[in-house]
Parts: C-alpha cells; sequence; structure tokens
C-alpha cells in the first residue's frame, strides 16, 4: 500500500491520479488529509483518506499503519515544519513503513547565510532524522516549480512591460511540478531507488532575463527585464499594497536565484519521466498565447 502526505495539495492530488493512471487499484492507495472535509474530493477518487496532521504524533502512526510505501511531501508551515517533519519519519518509523519518498529541495548552501535559510531548515531536520532512523528512503532535490514564475514576476508584467526581481543574472533549472509528480508516481511504482538522491531539476537553465524575452516573443510585447537591489524591490512592492512578508519572501528566492541556489541541471527528472520536461518556452506559451 501507498501512502501520500499533504494528499489536498497539488503536488499530493498529482500524483495520486498518476498512480491510478498507471493502474495502482484504488483500495491500495491512502491519502493523509487533515479532516474529513479536506478529504472529500480525494474520497471522490475511490483511494481511502486517512485523517492526519504533522503536529499530531498520534495521528500519524494511526494513520500510518500498514503502509509499504510513504510518498512525504514537506509542510508548508516554514516556521514549525522542523518539528512537524520529525514526527512525520518517527511516526513511519514506529508504525512499520518499510520506505520513504522524499520531497526535499536543491540547494548549494546549508548554512544560516543563504538567503532561504528558513526554508532549508525544515528539508535538513528531514533528510536528518531520516538518516537518523535508518528507514530506506529516497530523497527528490526538488528544483523551484516553473509554475511559480507567475506568482514571483507578478500579473502587471504585460502592462509595466517588464519583469521586475532582485534575481540578477542568476539561474535555476525550473521544472513543472506536475512532471515531479509524475516521476514521484513512477520512482513509487517502481523498484531500485533505495539510498539515491535524485536531482528533479529540468535539463535546461534559466534566468529571469530568458522568462523576460520568451514572454515578449510569446505576446509579441516588449518585455525588459530589470534586477532593483533587494531593498528596492521590497519598498515598491509594499509601497504598491504587497504585504511586507511577503515582498521579503519574494525578494529572499529571488537572491538565491542571484546566487546560484538552485543553478542546476540534470538528466533524473528526464530520466524518470522517460521523456523530455518541459521546457521554459513551452510553458510560458501555454500561460501567455492568450494575453497578446
Amino acid at each position: 500500500m501507498i501512502l501520500v502526505t499533504g494528499a489536498t495539495g497539488q503536488l499530493g492530488n498529482a500524483t495520486i491520479d498518476f498512480l491510478l493512471k498507471k493502474g495502482i487499484p484504488a483500495n491500495e492507495i491512502f491519502a493523509l488529509a487533515r479532516s474529513a472535509e479536506k478529504g472529500k474530493v480525494l474520497k471522490e477518487k475511490g483511494v481511502n483518506v486517512k485523517i492526519g496532521d504533522y503536529t499530531n504524533y498520534k495521528s500519524l502512526t494511526e494513520a500510518f499503519k500498514g503502509v509499504d510505501k510513504l510518498f512525504f511531501i514537506s509542510s508548508g508551515d516554514m516556521v514549525g515544519r522542523g518539528k512537524q517533519h520529525e514526527n512525520v519519519v518517527n511516526a513511519a518509523k514506529e508504525a512499520g513503513v518499510k520506505y520513504v519518498l522524499y520531497t526535499s529541495f536543491e540547494r548549494k548552501n546549508e548554512t544560516e547565510t543563504s538567503p532561504i535559510a528558513f526554508v532549508a531548515k525544515g528539508h535538513l531536520k528531514a533528510e536528518e532524522t531520516l538518516k537518523d532512523t535508518g528507514l530506506p528512503h529516497t530523497l527528490f532535490r526538488n528544483n523551484i516549480y516553473m509554475d511559480y514564475i507567475p506568482f514571483f514576476i507578478g500579473d502587471k508584467v504585460l502592462e509595466m512591460g517588464m519583469v521586475y526581481l532582485p534575481a540578477s543574472e542568476g539561474k535555476g533549472g525550473f521544472a513543472l511540478r506536475i512532471e515531479m509528480a509524475e516521476a514521484a508516481a513512477n520512482v513509487l511504482t517502481s523498484s531500485g531507488h533505495e539510498g539515491k538522491t535524485y536531482n528533479i531539476s529540468n535539463v535546461e537553465k534559466y534566468a529571469y532575463g530568458d522568462v523576460a524575452k520568451t514572454i515578449g516573443e510569446v505576446t509579441g510585447k516588449e518585455i525588459n527585464y530589470i534586477s532593483p537591489s533587494a531593498e528596492e524591490y521590497i519598498k515598491t512592492l509594499t509601497d504598491a499594497g504587497v504585504p511586507k512578508e511577503g515582498a521579503e519572501a519574494g525578494a529572499a528566492f529571488a537572491l538565491a536565484h542571484a546566487q546560484g541556489e538552485f543553478d542546476k541541471t540534470s538528466s533524473d527528472l528526464e530520466n524518470l519521466l522517460g521523456k523530455k520536461p518541459t521546457s521554459l518556452k513551452q510553458y510560458l506559451t501555454e500561460v501567455y498565447s492568450n494575453t497578446k
């Protein structure tokens, strides 16, 4: 039996869909949800819904009983997820889970000097706990979701004629979340992955200058790329009404790009999919082709 945590989120939900497409019987798939209401859509697919919360250790041990493979999707709680991740791994060990696939992240700097140290802490705790428990596992070092590009650059790109982000010339191996989900389903339904770390990045890497150029090509409009200082970026966004916390988070990820945190290409995703991952141009064409 396979259990997917974070199953009501987009990655977990898509992974379940791929498991079903691959012929895994719905009654052999379990989905972890925080409430029956949240799990309603999943139940309609015929999969088993288990109620559990990363902050409630007992609920996790109950939910994980009888599970052979656990797809452990990291928590979205940047403040408390170190302990939450520890709970998930230890509960899996106690419940007798035989194998864990964990969604970690691409990085180069694991110290407090990283602009995204607040992101790193929870992932590093999960990896450390997996190692300490001795649970057979696989790590996906996921690069930035290509799907996040429109979020990072905002919805005024065409109106303003520019991509405005303090990412300098930094590049990232952006990849689509749905293709990461497909790769996860492929790993969960095959063997030979224990002890491996896969770099889930695209086969090409892109800078935000490439993003601006491609959007311009797709829409026929002139789109410039401007990389301000982080301070100027935060001030500009907060003056426009963006909450300071959100502006600071955007700046942190942009600075991480500038410093090469996501500057990685890999054939791992391509090999796991059995096809080339979607390119930046393919994705941006799909997003912006109807906005000319």
